[in-house]
């Protein structure tokens, strides 16, 4: 026969059993649509990776035909002058730019290969300014596999001529120094070109320093920064980027 205190028990456990099954049910509603949201925001997230992955490659095509059209502009400046020599240089130089633009479809580089990429602008500019133009590049041998937004130094080289090296009269001194302070990286371009506004050196059709800004802002967000200081000794322009290195690479290193 059932005791008091046993049919108290069944009684509760009857009572109980679907407030605390109504209970687990709330639990688990709120914990689906607790993944929902999680999941909802991964992929807003991804969306917008996506999307800001493809308005940075759309920066880094902008830059391209740009440098191809000033290429261009010097070539036809050689052979106009009739400087055979030159002008053979120069098309070789191109050929080789040519052959390795079309391997640069990364989102970031070594700084080895945008080096080489901006050396192949330098050698065209030095066949046209000849002895007078006076190139110092300086940078540390352990940066060279530090990973930097493609065309961001030829960029810089390209302004510094366009403002301000292409007005100057007698010698042109273009110096470029790369450097690195605890894991920050450090680039100064300085020339000692006329310019007569700062803000001649950000061309408003979406190149030079603006384009630069808006790719590092994409992918070093508030990390990194560009500080101009210009006179009438030159132009001094500083970028300060977070040091990254590929993983590939150093786990190569490693091995």
């Amino acid at each position: 026969m059932l005791s008091y205190e046993g049919f108290t028990l069944l009684i509760m456990l009857f009572i109980l059993a679907p407030i605390m099954g109504a209970i687990a049910l709330l639990f688990l509603f709120i914990f689906e649509k607790r993944i929902d949201l999680l999941e909802n925001k991964n992929r807003e997230i991804r969306l917008e990776h996506a999307l800001q992955e493809a308005q940075y490659n759309k920066l880094n095509q902008q830059i391209q035909p740009h440098f191809l059209f000033n290429t261009l502009n010097v070539i036809l400046s050689l052979a106009r002058l009739n400087r055979t020599s030159e002008l053979i240089r120069a098309l070789e130089t191109f050929s080789q730019f040519l052959k390795f633009k079309y391997k640069s479809t990364e989102p970031l580089i070594p700084l080895a290969q945008e080096i080489q990429y901006t050396q192949y602008y330098l050698d065209i500019q030095s066949l046209r300014f000849g002895d007078r133009l006076q190139i110092q590049l300086e940078y540390p041998k352990e940066l060279l596999n530090a990973l930097v937004p493609p065309f961001l130094l030829q960029t810089l080289v390209e302004n510094s001529f366009k403002h301000g090296l292409e007005k100057k009269v007698g010698e042109a001194l273009l110096n470029i120094r790369f450097n690195q302070v605890a894991d920050v990286v450090y680039l100064e371009v300085i020339d000692n070109g006329l310019m007569s506004e700062i803000n001649s050196f950000s061309s408003n059709e979406g190149h030079g320093l603006d384009n630069i800004k808006k790719r590092l802002r994409l992918y070093f967000s508030d990390k990194a920064q560009i500080l101009i200081t210009s006179n009438e000794s030159g132009t001094n322009v500083k970028v300060i980027w977070p040091l990254v290195y590929d993983s590939r690479i150093e786990e190569g290193a490693k091995k």
